[in-house]
């Protein structure tokens, strides 16, 4: 982790390039040639897990397994069109509020939140992730950190100070989360030098990405020109993915001109990505009424879909404890689609939330069978099970998650509820490999490594079970030793 700070707290010095032309200036470290590499061949395999578990560290990563993978598809499907289809992405969702996207090193592009609930269709994220798809296919990160000429040491170093010293002075984490991504963010677009020149181009790679993909090619310009609109009209300066992808009235031209002459190859326009963003809204809005509102007003105004709209209310007064009238939109939509998967599942949760548990296993029984596959069956059917302390139903949950884990071995909730499954099911051993894996993915290496060797150390261990841990502490200690070797 000190290391991936680092990382970041170099980030957050390019940032401040533009505003710092008196500084000392220091002659940026050869971070690799220009046409694909700013790391080295040994970080580029690293960054993007490390990179993962500081978000998990700084419990900024969404896990929710229809969320994520919604967005992970999106992605996917517009790098199978870009000029490198094979390479290597990654792409995650950020619990920030702020209207911004980014892309680091490696591939790794990141969604903000707030960007994700701004956009009115999925063809305006799509246009997002295009752009910062072709921000990296097009080197323009590895360009522009061999350009940059300044850094300022008092800068990096203040970065890491400002986040140490709101730890110390007791701020809270979300103090130093602030401190840290706001330098991070901005530095992770700036990197990416926004001249003219690179924001066409990206333009033009995304656009034509966009239509390749089946999305609507208006879709990044409408969605720009509507946050600047709007930002305007609300006597405010652009929001952050503006500030750091400036717009001019002739990139807005050219790019519409570019989107009007391109034809989506099968567009299809899809209701999923309003579910999943109806699903995100009720889970990161802060007060429940809030979201209430917003999807009632959507149902009234018809601007939205009403199905999506009444299942984000549903899961909104779920989780306010707002049962009967949750069960009168869950009543809605299953009347619509009795086979929905989403519906079954939201039933589920229903009853379980009204002490039906029960029903609620017998509902996830029956969507396990036919969709053992369903990351997200898999998941509300092995926390249902572990809702009460019941040995046998927590080793049918064990055993549902080491079935799921081996297709997913980083999948961090899971591996958390395995820990506790296993140990209620009577399999300590398992129990406190999954925990060790736990804190490993949190970037807890040093606590992994001291769960591990706990386990050693009892008598009762197996020939096989001894082999396997002793081989994990292996690799985690020639991992402790790639992010620094000693624990601080």
């Amino acid at each position: 982790m000190k290391r991936l700070l680092a990382q970041l707290a170099l980030m957050a010095a390019i940032v401040s390039l533009a505003s710092l032309a008196g500084a000392q200036s220091l002659k940026l470290p050869d971070m690799g040639g220009t046409s694909t590499r700013v790391l080295s061949p040994e970080d580029e395999r690293t960054f993007p897990k490390d990179f993962e578990r500081y978000l998990r560290a700084s419990q900024l990563l969404i896990e929710d397994p229809m969320i994520r993978s919604y967005f992970e598809d999106m992605g996917y499907r517009l790098v199978s069109h870009s000029s490198r289809p094979s390479s290597g992405f990654h792409f995650f969702v950020l619990d920030e509020p702020s209207i911004n996207a980014f892309a680091a090193p490696v591939g790794v592009i990141g969604l903000h939140t707030g960007l994700i609930l701004a956009a009115h269709n999925e063809s305006e994220v799509a246009g997002v992730v295009a752009h910062e798809i072709a921000h990296v296919t097009q080197d323009h990160l590895a360009r522009s950190v061999e350009q940059a000429q300044q850094v300022s040491v008092p800068t990096m170093l203040a970065t890491i100070g400002l986040a140490l010293a709101a730890g110390a002075a007791g701020a809270g984490a979300d103090a130093g989360q602030a401190i840290i991504m706001s330098g991070m963010g901005l530095a992770q677009q700036f990197q990416i030098t926004h001249t003219r020149q690179n924001e066409a181009e990206a333009d033009r790679i995304g656009i034509g990405l966009l239509a390749a993909a089946g999305y609507d090619p208006q879709g990044m310009v409408r969605f720009f020109e509507r946050l600047n609109m709007h930002a305007r009209a609300m006597g405010q300066g652009p929001p952050e993915y503006l500030r750091t992808h400036p717009l001019t009235v002739n990139r807005i031209a050219e790019a519409r001109d570019r989107a009007e002459n391109l034809h989506p190859r099968d567009r299809r326009e899809s209701d999923a990505f309003h579910f999943v963003q109806s699903r995100l809204r009720a889970q990161v809005v802060q007060r429940p009424e809030q979201a209430e509102q917003f999807f009632l007003a959507r149902i009234n105004d018809g601007t939205r879909p009403e199905a999506a709209m009444r299942y984000g209310l549903a899961l909104t007064l779920i989780r306010d404890r707002r049962l009967e009238g949750a069960g009168e939109q869950i009543e809605w939509l299953l009347e619509a689609d009795p086979d929905s998967q989403i519906y079954q599942l939201l039933e589920a949760d229903w009853l379980l939330a009204s002490g039906e548990l029960d029903k609620s296993l017998e509902r996830l029984e029956a969507l396990y069978s036919k969709y053992s596959g369903s990351r997200l069956v898999t998941t509300q059917y092995a926390e249902a099970l572990m809702h009460e302390r019941d040995p046998e139903k927590a080793a049918r949950a064990a055993e549902i998650l080491r079935r799921h884990l081996r297709r997913h071995p980083d999948d961090l909730p899971m591996t958390e509820l395995y820990a506790r499954a296993a140990d209620r099911a009577g399999e300590p051993v398992r129990a406190t490999e999954a925990l060790a894996e736990s804190y490993y993915m949190r970037g807890g290496i040093y606590e992994a490594i001291e769960q591990l060797e706990r386990v050693t150390q009892r008598d009762d261990l197996d020939y096989y079970q001894r082999a396997r841990v002793n081989a994990r502490i292996d690799e985690l200690r020639a991992e402790q030793v790639r992010l620094g070797g000693r624990r601080p």
